[in-house]
């Protein structure tokens, strides 16, 4: 039992520490988990992290969140995984809490220092791609896939695509390769699956509130239950990152007279300008609507989904990668997520952030820094703020 808290309290001090520097979104969110878990802590090996990115593009919700979930569950259970979304998800809700008390109405989306945290983003997923690429697309096979998979959803970015892409890939990793001996030479997974045998009712729990959530609704005349039942919806039917869930929360609050679109617009340029995920800016929608407790509720509400999920499909994720033919599909699933990534460098990253030659002098520098003088990444975030507020200058 010591063992285990102790486990749970280091998966705390981690998460915090990212939730503290992850700038940038979900796509640079995977690349500062990657630096941390997998380069730094070898808590999971890159076909492990892999794979768990893959499920999780699968899944809806906030796809980096339940990444690290998964990660904290798998290093120390249950309480692991919420450890993980504490440390990750409560500094930025607590700031989006205090803009929403505090600062409503400034607008933070042209701010200098958020140009800089741009192009770390842009730096630290570079980095992630560069590093997963070697390992996952580094033959003639893997690497088309992956261009073939950047290719498409940069032609057709949609999250639909998404998950076409990595079906498809899938699919073509099972006919390509399925003369091949999948041993992952000898790579001995150290993704640990928690052993227990409530799986299935975190998923009937899932799709259980999804249905029975807007009936009380209807019966109840209560203000938190219909905020809970709005964010829990938002966070269940949403799939391709944070950013997708904006115009659904923005028909769940704007319309129905919780909050005026530039209150609701206004948050959002914040939210830009703090690490963690995106869906902590339901704390802020909550506390215009509700008050701090508004904020709880959202918050918890719109995060519910995303941790009934990943808690409910990981033990029978884990045995389907055990299977040959799934073991084939996912080489080709592994280098479809190299593709993603790549396209996502590209758009949004890259075209939001590196608008001149000042903007690639500094990611230039960064990525050198980081890459070839082993700057931590909360290093990079500091130098890549203060060359976005130089160039601002």
């Amino acid at each position: 039992m010591k063992d285990q808290l102790k486990k749970v309290w280091e998966v705390l001090k981690v998460s915090t520490k990212l939730g503290l520097t992850s700038f940038g979104g979900p796509i640079a969110h995977i690349g500062y988990f990657h630096q941390e878990y997998v380069v730094k802590k070898k808590w999971l090996d890159e076909r492990s992290y892999a794979d768990l990115v893959a499920l999780c593009q699968f899944l809806p919700g906030p796809a980096s969140s339940q990444v690290g979930i998964g990660i904290g569950t798998s290093r120390a259970g249950l309480l692991g995984g919420l450890a993980a979304w504490a440390g990750f998800t409560l500094p930025s809700a607590i700031l989006m809490v205090a803009f929403a008390l505090l600062l409503q109405g400034f607008n933070f989306g042209e701010a200098s220092f958020i140009h800089g945290l741009k192009i770390v983003a842009v730096v630290i997923v570079a980095q992630s791609i560069l590093s997963m690429g070697k390992k996952l697309a580094n033959e003639k096979l893997t690497a088309s896939i992956a261009a073939l998979a950047a290719i498409i959803m940069l032609l057709i970015p949609t999250a639909i695509t998404q998950v076409a892409v990595i079906l498809g890939s899938g699919l073509i990793g099972m006919w390509l390769f399925k003369e091949r001996n999948v041993d992952f030479e000898n790579e001995q997974s150290n993704f640990n699956t928690p052993k227990t045998h409530y799986a299935l009712l975190f998923l009937v729990a899932f799709f259980s509130l999804l249905v029975i959530l807007p009936v009380l609704r209807e019966l109840f005349d209560s203000q938190g239950l219909a905020i809970f039942d709005s964010f829990y919806r938002s966070g269940s039917l949403v799939f391709g990152g944070g950013h997708v869930v904006l115009p659904l929360l923005e028909l769940e609050v704007v319309p129905n007279g919780w909050i005026s679109k530039t209150d609701f617009l206004a948050g959002y340029g914040a939210a830009q300008a703090i690490p963690g995920p995106m869906f902590a800016f339901s704390s802020y929608l909550g506390t215009m609507i509700g008050g701090i407790g508004g904020a709880v509720i959202a918050l918890i509400g719109i995060f519910t989904p995303a941790f009934l999920l990943i808690v409910g499909v990981i033990p029978y994720w884990d045995r389907l990668r055990q299977i040959k033919k799934v073991k084939t599909a996912l080489i080709g699933v592994n280098a479809a997520v190299v593709g993603i990534l790549l396209a996502a460098l590209y758009n949004p990253l890259w075209t939001n952030a590196i608008i001149d030659a000042k903007s690639f002098a500094v990611a230039a520098a960064l990525f050198v820094g980081m890459t070839f003088w082993k700057l931590p990444a909360w290093g990079v975030v500091i130098l890549g703020t203060l060359g976005g507020i130089i160039i601002g200058l």
